[in-house]
């Protein structure tokens, strides 16, 4: 028996301890420790559009405040289906295909642990964004890799062909990629599409950023290729798409044998999310093209506001055509070390901090590629610049 004086950590499970403590909270601490710019975690530093805000705020004085139903309220369900259509001209029930889940992460959680059965084969791109890995391993999931390749981040046949199996069970994509800025092509998007039915597989589609590319181009669904309608979750976040990551709204939309074992885990992860985040969601994916539209500009102007400040302080900066973020390369800098490495110096003594892109990889890292988040007010984007342009002048 156990006495009082003995170290409690035997009631933990080897799961647990295995976890590792995600590279955003690393290089948070140090950020705070150094007073740094923090350009590594991806959130925008403005509140949000002032009218969503209004509704939600509206709703707790005025409206529901007890458990709304498991799979969200109507209101919500109902204006995902019509976005569904609206945008990608998807025909939508809402009673029997749309579930709101707490965040987009919970979406994955709910989906990942519904769908994989202990030794199903999991298909994974790398970079990858740090709970894929995780949870495909809690559910009992066996992880094959792509490694895409920097500038352009794509993926060939013959690296399907090596990652897809006769036990291959889905494939996990992220489009928009976090953290490589990548919109995969139609081109792509079918290559995949060929395999996953080749194979008689399913796709969890991570779209959290669909309403943010650039440059004109087009999110193209999974979902939306032939054959691709009933095996495809596709996962979208109102935090992305209202610039209110604290909210923690996301939903799930897919054929309905997919759907349901789906929401059979969520009704035991989360059950439901605040009714009156999900009236104002609801309000906000009703809004005008002009928003939609507004949303994409205003952050391309970012990006290109801090592309041009790195390339002017001597990074090379790759493409960046959606999401939060622009990757840079620092090898012109001549840095005896890797990219972490690079990350913690230039926090501690440039004051930014940015994150390392090897820490989306599991295996066949890239050493000299690191991330940078332009979703901050353009002061705080000039402000980083200005301190490493003083502190690579000073080296």
């Amino acid at each position: 028996m156990q006495n009082s004086g003995e170290s409690k950590t035997g009631f933990l499970g080897r799961r647990e301890l295995d976890l590792p403590v995600t590279i955003f909270e690393v290089m948070s601490r140090l950020s705070d420790e150094h007073k740094a710019i923090n350009l590594g975690q991806g959130f925008p530093d403005e509140r949000g559009p002032a009218d969503v805000l209004d509704v939600a705020a509206k709703a707790i004085l005025e409206g529901w405040n007890q458990y709304p139903p498991m799979m969200g309220t109507p209101d919500l369900r109902q204006a995902l289906a019509a976005h569904g259509r609206r945008f990608y001209g998807l025909d939508i029930d809402w009673k029997t295909e749309v579930l709101v889940t707490s965040g987009a992460t919970e979406a994955l959680t709910a989906s990942l642990l519904g769908l994989i059965e202990p030794g199903d084969e999991v298909v994974l791109f790398q970079p990858m964004y740090d709970s894929y890995l995780p949870i495909v391993r809690l559910a009992g999931g066996v992880p094959r890799f792509v490694s895409l390749k920097a500038p352009d981040w794509s993926f060939t046949r013959a690296d399907l062909e090596a990652a897809f199996s006769p036990k291959t069970k889905l494939v996990l994509i992220n489009d928009p990629l976090n953290p490589a800025a990548k919109v995969f092509s139609r081109a792509e998007l079918e290559l995949l599409a060929e395999f996953v039915q080749r194979f008689d597989a399913f796709a969890v589609c991570d779209e959290v950023y669909e309403h943010i590319v650039f440059d004109g181009r087009q999110h193209i669904p999974l979902m939306t290729l032939p054959g691709m309608r009933d095996r495809c979750l596709k996962i979208g976040s109102a935090g992305k798409t209202f610039s209110l990551t604290g909210w923690k709204v996301g939903y799930v939309t897919g054929a309905p044998h997919l759907l349901q074992p789906v929401a059979k885990a969520h009704q035991y992860i989360t059950f439901t999310t605040p009714p009156n985040l999900q009236t104002a969601v609801a309000y906000g994916l009703g809004k005008d093209d002009a928003y939609f539209a507004g949303l994409s500009s205003g952050l391309q102007a970012k990006r290109d506001r801090l592309a041009d400040g790195l390339r002017a302080v001597g990074f090379e900066v790759l493409p960046s055509a959606g999401t939060y973020f622009v990757v840079a390369d620092v090898s012109p800098f001549g840095f005896d070390g890797n990219d972490e490495a690079f990350c913690r110096r230039l926090t501690a003594e440039a004051g930014v901090t940015a994150i390392p892109v090897g820490a989306f990889f599991v295996q066949d890292a890239p050493r000299s590629f690191i991330r940078f988040c332009f979703s901050k007010r353009d002061e705080i984007l000039d402000g980083a610049v200005e301190r490493l342009r003083a502190y690579f002048t000073r080296k």
